[in-house]
């Protein structure tokens, strides 16, 4: 079975590699190796979102072998897609044709000259997106805005309300990691520029704070 190693790789480049890997293989079955949790979901996921049947497999010195096979591969999770098609909005009773908005946070801080202020600011911004029309289909948070997704506060519960009406949150793996809050994520899932890429050019909108 081919094998493809991507330890010591960030993400998105584990999800390019097995993309690459499904696009040119004719349906033969494969293996992708990564070194971190984040890559590992993220791999995971993208399989899952092409029909594909992931077996996980921890291995020793914290490596994840994750299996792919595409034959007969119609489980859990086929319905995801990180193409166009995911990114039309999902949300109950909201206007297919105006709905694809994707909100951007990239700081835990809005604008600038008050580091405490800026996240007053920001904890109110993030509260009041249920209130403004159409809802977003997605929000990705990257940098330090991924600082919001792992910090108590009304921005947290706020997200967490928005989740629970089909809002995706999604949050960059590589951040999370660099910040060290790869296990204090309390809303959402960990995704990768891939992903991020994918949903801000597909949008009928983007928005974000500055």
């Amino acid at each position: 079975m081919k094998q493809i190693d991507c330890r010591g790789l960030n993400c998105p480049e584990p999800v390019l590699r097995a993309k690459a890997a499904l696009e040119q293989g004719d349906g033969e079955p494969f293996e992708v190796l990564v070194d971190n949790e984040a890559s590992s979901d993220n791999v995971m996921r993208f399989g899952r979102s092409r029909n594909c049947r992931v077996d996980l497999t921890m291995l020793a010195e914290g490596t994840f072998r994750l299996s792919f096979s595409t034959a007969g591969s119609k489980g859990a999770g086929a319905s995801a897609s990180f193409d166009e098609a995911d990114y039309s909005c999902r949300i109950p009773g909201a206007q297919p044709a105006a709905c694809n908005l994707v909100y951007v946070i990239a700081s835990d801080s809005m604008g600038r000259g008050s580091d405490e202020l800026g996240w007053a600011l920001m904890q109110t911004y993030i509260a009041t997106i249920k209130e403004v029309s159409p809802p977003p289909s997605r929000i990705l948070f990257y940098n330090g805005g991924v600082k919001l997704v792992a910090t108590a506060g009304k921005a947290l519960e706020a997200l967490q309300g928005l989740e629970k009406k089909g809002v995706k949150i999604l949050s960059c793996g590589t951040c999370l990691e660099f910040f060290k809050l790869e296990k204090r994520l309390q809303v959402g899932t960990i995704t990768n520029m891939y992903e991020i890429l994918g949903s801000m050019a597909s949008a009928d909108k983007v928005v974000g704070p500055f």
